[in-house]
Order: structure tokens, then C-alpha cells, then sequence
């Protein structure tokens, strides 16, 4: 049985913006809850920003993936919940042709991923708790899109914000968005004007522009 649900957007264009600069490693001097711990990038440098589209499988059968990249919209993050299976792999090159083309935001699996050459070199952004070469099917059995899921012992549901980048990857409800992010950017502002003063940010540009050499 197939529980899809209609598309959620509680990710307002303000919020998108408010959070464009705001590194996950900030957020999480401001609260201990949403952060993905255990999923790693699939390459760094990296960068994640949307509105959360959930989907549940239940271990093998990925079938309501494509239901869910049919429901989404540019600017959505896919965030699946493969049921506990940490050894099969739901996402790879195809599926990454499909969102990249419906213009999505990034894909998180609490589970593997495949095809992960091809995936670096698209620059898809792409989180997951590990990578296999053994995978799901399309089974039509079940599966559920756009209801509450679990990710790394955080609980999902459809229109959170997904902020990333090379640290990790937090969830944060739409509700309490605002008030993190104006806490978070104004501590980056401050620490923006300490390397000034110490004069660590002429360090950080070069160190930077040696590695881009």
C-alpha cells in the first residue's frame, strides 16, 4: 500500500535567504536538536539548502522514490528513510539525472547510496550514511511520501528546512527558523569582525587562495 501525501512548502523564499551564508557548524552552537548525525557527503566542497520532501521505502522496494521525484519542485531536498536497511543502495546515476532535471536542492539517505563517481562528478548534492554496490528494486509493494519520517534519530517532516554543507546536515522546523537564523548569522557577523581584528582573515584568504591554485 502507497501513502502519498500532497507536497508541503513551508520553506518561505525569506528563510531561504536568511540561511544562504549560515553554516550548519553555527547552528549548532544555537541547539543540540536536527542535526543528521552519521551522514556523510558524498564530496565536499558542498552545499544544501531546501524544503524538505519526506519518503519512507520499506528495505527493498524504492518504488515510492519515483513518486516522490513526480511530487517535487525546484528547490527540494528528497529525504529518505530506508526503514533501518544500512546495506542496500536507493539512490544512484539515474535517480540523480531524474532530481537534477526537476532542478532539486539535494538528496539525503539514511542509508546507501551508489553510482558515486558519477554523482561527484554532476556535483549533486548528495548525504548519506554510507555507499554499496548492492541495491533496492522496484517492487510496487509499498511506501509512503510526504509523512513524518525518522533520520538519524531525527524526526523529518515534509516542509523542513534543510540546511548543509561540509559538516553535516541539520533539520530545523520552519516554526523556530527565524529565530535560529537571526541567532546564528549574528554570531558568524561577530566572529566575521574577530579574524579582522586578529587579523586572521587575511590567513584564511590565503591559505584559501593556495588551495585553489
Amino acid at each position: 500500500m502507497f501513502r502519498i501525501e500532497p507536497r508541503v512548502q513551508g520553506v518561505t523564499p525569506e528563510l531561504l535567504e536568511l540561511y544562504r551564508e549560515i553554516s550548519p557548524s553555527t547552528i549548532g552552537h544555537m541547539t543540540d536538536f536536527g542535526f543528521l548525525n552519521g551522514l556523510r557527503p558524498q564530496f565536499r566542497p558542498i552545499s544544501l539548502l531546501g524544503n524538505a520532501v519526506t519518503v519512507r521505502i520499506p528495505h527493498m522496494d524504492a518504488t515510492a522514490i519515483r513518486h516522490a521525484l513526480d511530487l517535487a519542485e525546484p528547490g527540494d531536498v528528497l529525504v529518505i528513510d530506508m526503514s533501518g536497511d544500512d546495506q542496500r543502495a536507493c539512490w544512484g546515476e539515474f535517480r540523480t539525472y531524474a532530481a537534477m532535471a526537476k532542478k532539486l536542492a539535494g538528496v539525503i539517505v539514511a542509508g546507501c547510496v551508489a553510482d558515486v563517481r558519477v554523482i561527484t562528478s554532476l556535483g549533486f548534492p548528495v548525504y548519506s550514511k554510507g555507499i554499496s554496490a548492492l541495491n533496492t528494486r522496484s517492487l510496487q509493494l509499498e511506501g509512503e511520501v510526504n509523512t513524518p519520517i525518522s533520520v538519524c534519530g531525527v524526526s523529518v517532516l515534509p516542509g523542513d528546512l534543510i540546511v548543509g554543507d561540509d559538516d553535516g546536515v541539520f533539520v530545523i522546523s520552519p516554526k523556530h527558523a527565524t529565530e535560529i537564523g537571526l541567532r546564528a548569522l549574528e554570531k558568524q557577523r561577530r566572529e566575521a569582525k574577530k579574524r579582522q581584528e586578529y587579523g586572521y582573515d587575511q590567513l584564511l584568504e590565503g591559505a584559501l587562495k593556495g588551495k585553489s591554485v
